[in-house]
């Protein structure tokens, strides 16, 4: 059984509502457990437990929070190179577009590639004109239908990778679903 774990922090409550998505996907797939915790419960135990990773913070001035990378600066700081080869990706709540969200992504998946996670971007649509090729995205609270569903997709995309590398079940491999793509066109 695929293991996947929503770790987040949230100011406002946006990003704990993207969170909830991202764990509502996840669970989409047969076979996986999921685990969700806000980033001041979570422990080192909580990442070695996981198969997959979604990490959600909000944009602080670009970038991830200060309460975030202080998790991975210290609580994960000697587990560097014992989470090896997990799969994960992020999310991001910015206070309006263009405020830096995606960008936000692009640092958390930094600090995960030099933990060693396989990071991944999605390439389906989440709608006509929503994607989430860095990770979920959202201007404040994800209400418009797109953007959960970007959530979701992002969720649904982590279990099926954690079902195919975790666990070698092909028949997760996105490849394998043509019915369950939405691709540009």
């Amino acid at each position: 059984m695929g293991k996947v774990l929503v770790l987040y922090h949230s100011a406002s409550g946006n990003t704990a509502t993207m969170a909830r998505l991202v764990a509502e996907g996840a669970g989409l797939i047969p076979n996986t457990e999921v685990r969700f915790r806000e980033v001041d419960a979570a422990t080192p135990d909580d990442v070695h437990w996981c198969d997959g990773l979604a990490v959600g913070s909000p944009t602080n001035m670009g970038v991830l929070s200060w309460k975030m990378k202080r998790f991975w600066d210290e609580a994960m700081f000697t587990h560097w190179g014992k989470v090896d080869g997990k799969v994960a990706c992020a999310f991001s709540s910015s206070g309006g577009w263009g405020g830096g969200a995606e960008i936000a992504c692009q640092s958390l998946l930094m600090v995960l590639m030099n933990f060693g996670f396989l990071v991944f971007g999605v390439t389906d649509y989440a709608g006509t004109m929503t994607t989430c090729h860095y990770g979920a995205i959202a201007a404040r609270e994800p209400r418009d239908g797109e953007v959960r569903n970007a959530c979701r997709l992002l969720g649904r995309r982590l279990a099926e990778w954690v079902a195919v590398v975790a666990d070698g079940r092909k028949d997760q491999h996105p490849l394998n679903k043509p019915e369950s793509r939405t691709l540009p066109g």
